[in-house]
């Protein structure tokens, strides 16, 4: 099974809702972080990869219709190459409100230490300093690496295979990027902030 959608977009521009979209309208399962932390088997595959070691690409996305968020948002160039029929999808919001939810959720996250999911918290720390940034606490420096990650996927991908999206725009654009009839159900809405914290083990906002 090859990918028919790659998301770029990174976390905290409506991953998990396009995750549940995707599942949808493709019939099959979309991989997502949540996929990374249900199946900790994958964990040492995204090391190799954040790490700079061979990766098949095909055998770790072996099952998956769809993928969104990071830590895939990150590979995208690699994913593209092993699935060069796929569409790429990039999920955007505006930077301001991205970098406070994000902060609020993921950037978060990534300080824990402790637990079964402690190395993988450190292998993400990785990731951001390698492919994106890691300065979390500084609100210029992770707007222009959001900046800076979108406009590659822009300049890289061909317009022909490229879906720039944004939450509120719903399913039609996806679906005429598919060929596929759109839903006649609302499109799903998930993952709050606060639901993140929650998953998460992170204390609620006050």
């Amino acid at each position: 099974m090859t990918l028919k959608v790659i998301g770029a977009g990174v976390g905290r521009t409506g991953t998990h809702s396009l995750k549940v979209a995707l599942e949808q309208l493709l019939g099959g399962p979309c991989h997502h972080m949540l996929e990374v932390i249900g199946h900790p088997e994958q964990v040492p595959v995204w090391i190799d990869a954040i790490e700079g070691r061979p990766v098949d690409w095909a055998g770790l996305m072996e099952g998956y219709v769809a993928q969104v968020d990071w830590p895939g948002a990150s590979f995208w160039p690699e994913l593209f190459g092993a699935n060069p029929d796929a569409l790429v999808l990039l999920s955007v919001r505006e930077p301001e409100a991205w970098f406070t939810s994000a902060t609020n959720t993921i950037f978060s996250g990534l300080v824990l230490t402790d637990g079964e999911m402690g190395p993988w918290m450190a292998a993400l720390r990785r990731l951001f300093k390698d492919r994106f940034c890691d300065d979390f606490g500084d609100r210029r420096a992770m707007i222009t690496a959001y900046g800076r990650h979108n406009d590659e996927v822009r300049r890289r991908v061909p317009a022909t295979q490229l879906l720039e999206w944004s939450p509120e725009q719903g399913w039609a654009p996806i679906c005429r990027a598919l060929g596929i009839p759109e839903p006649g159900d609302p499109f799903p809405l998930t993952n709050t902030t606060a639901e993140f914290r929650a998953m998460m083990g992170i204390p609620a906002l006050d």
